[in-house]
């Protein structure tokens, strides 16, 4: 038992713009492995106001804006903390840190990465140090900055005696490939593409006052243009070989109209949806035929994606004849997982143990990841 063992609080806010995740988890050293309990998960949505100007800040925005939305975000980074330690039954005194990712507003893979969402004010809120900012250490060393799950893919959720692949799908897929037993040193990870990026764009877009296709309804009543799947699986990202990330800023806005230019406009907003749908399936099943030769016999799912039944199916199809499973069916509410991860990484910050898998990202070589913000 290592005297960092305990509880610690992750926050995740992804490039979907749902809103933050938060989870209280107990960590335990147990020889290569990690021990973990998930003692309480919440998810706490964006109004639109928030939303809306996250999403702007994506694309433009002026020193002073950005620097009051830091301070903003933490501060509604800070209520989700604390009220998941509430539902966890835990206070100030209990909990080792906070890790919280904060929120993404530019990634440049290899130069630059920036997450705001102040730690101080996370930090004064709670009474709980807070490790923040996980990103760039890894950037400065070479690394794409991202993912930054691999590591919990490995620790926590490998399989005993086979190989196993975790995709997460939020605002955009990332995938592990985890050697049996989470031996890091044959662990990769990389972003395969759009994850419900693209296909909640669209829906806000085609179907004002909706945020997303719940379940998969409207895809499901859509038809696939193939075409036009198959020529956008041509873009240079698809190609692009491993370890590679992106972001919001590369599937956003236009990416996204270019697709509805594709489809025409005598196909119905459903075909849209469903054809959306069916490029962020595929991409994910090229990526893994591509650039995956690890023999493995399963692809667990996690993120919002997982709830989306169309977006399910259609990957199923694409990986047959492998089995998709959902997270869920594992281990827990497949939502918490970032929140774990980050959780994670905030206990390999304390204990002062390597976060980034170079595998996934490409530094030059191990890194702590984090900053520290005392209580």
């Amino acid at each position: 038992m290592r005297d960092t063992d305990g509880v610690y609080v992750g926050l995740m806010s992804g490039t979907s713009l749902d809103g933050i995740s938060a989870a209280v988890v107990r960590f335990a050293s147990a020889g290569s492995r990690v021990d973990h309990e998930l003692l309480a998960f919440n998810s706490s949505a964006y109004t639109d106001s928030q939303r809306d100007r996250l999403a702007i800040a994506m694309s433009h925005g002026i020193a002073e804006e950005y620097c009051a939305l830091s301070f903003e975000l933490g501060d509604w980074l800070a209520t989700a903390a604390l009220e998941v330690m509430q539902h966890a039954g835990v206070n100030a005194h209990d909990v080792r840190a906070i890790a919280s990712h904060g929120q993404t507003i530019w990634h440049s893979p290899r130069r630059a990465t920036w997450q705001i969402g102040e730690s101080a004010v996370i930090a004064e809120r709670t009474g709980v140090d807070v490790v923040a900012d996980f990103r760039v250490r890894d950037v400065a060393a070479g690394g794409e900055g991202a993912p930054l799950v691999p590591i919990a893919d490995a620790m926590l959720y490998s399989s005993r005696d086979e190989w196993r692949l975790l995709q997460n799908i939020g605002g955009i897929g990332n995938v592990t490939v985890v050697p049996p037993d989470g031996e890091i040193t044959g662990v990769r990870a990389f972003d395969t593409g759009p994850g419900v990026v693209l296909i909640d764009q669209l829906v806000r877009k085609l179907y004002p006052g909706m945020r997303y296709d719940q379940d998969g309804t409207i895809a499901l009543s859509g038809i696939v243009h193939d075409d036009v799947v198959s020529t956008l699986l041509l873009d240079p990202y698809f190609l692009q070989l491993p370890p590679k990330s992106t972001g919001r800023e590369y599937f956003g806005t236009q990416f996204a109209n270019d697709l509805e230019a594709m489809v025409g406009r005598s196909a119905t907003r459903a075909d849209v949806i469903a054809t959306a749908v069916a490029l962020t399936a595929e991409s994910i099943g090229d990526s893994v035929r591509r650039f995956v030769r690890e023999p493995f016999s399963e692809m667990v799912v996690s993120g919002g994606g997982a709830r989306n039944v169309a977006l399910i199916d259609a990957l199923r199809r694409s990986l047959a004849p492998h089995r998709v499973t959902l997270f869920d069916e594992i281990y827990y509410d497949g939502e918490a997982k970032e929140a774990v991860a980050f959780a994670l990484l905030g206990y390999l910050h304390i204990a002062h143990m390597t976060g980034n898998v170079i595998g996934a990202t490409g530094a030059r070589g191990p890194r702590v990841l984090g900053k520290l913000t005392p209580a």
